[in-house]
């Protein structure tokens, strides 16, 4: 694959989208979209975390560009902008799985 050049500009804001995801709260909240558009009630009931704090981490990743908003009178409603960020999602839970793997083989030799 070829390198691609990155502007300041670009690095800045792909670290801003990486640091979106780099807490275990936002990325429940995206599985929980996966299925399709939720009220901020139906994701506190889906996820266990408080009202306060799902509204924090939707607004977060609404501006990071991963989550559509939708409003309906007194309800917020969220959904996934762009379900590509499951590509990346996969691509590292696929890493880490192999990781495992060589650490578990790697286990079972020293033994």
């Amino acid at each position: 694959m070829a390198a691609r050049e990155m502007s300041p500009a670009l690095l800045a804001e792909l670290s801003e989208r990486f640091k979106a995801l780099a807490e275990p709260a936002r990325l429940q909240l995206l599985t929980a979209l996966r299925g399709g558009e939720r009220s901020v009630s139906d994701l506190v009931a889906v996820t266990g975390l408080g009202q306060a704090n799902v509204s924090k981490h939707l607004q977060q990743l609404t501006a990071a560009g991963f989550l559509a908003r939708r409003k309906d009178g007194t309800f917020a409603y969220y959904s996934l902008a762009d379900d590509r960020v499951f590509q990346l999602c996969d691509l590292m839970c696929g890493r880490i799985e192999a990781e495992q793997r060589e650490r578990r083989a790697a286990l079972k030799l020293a033994r």
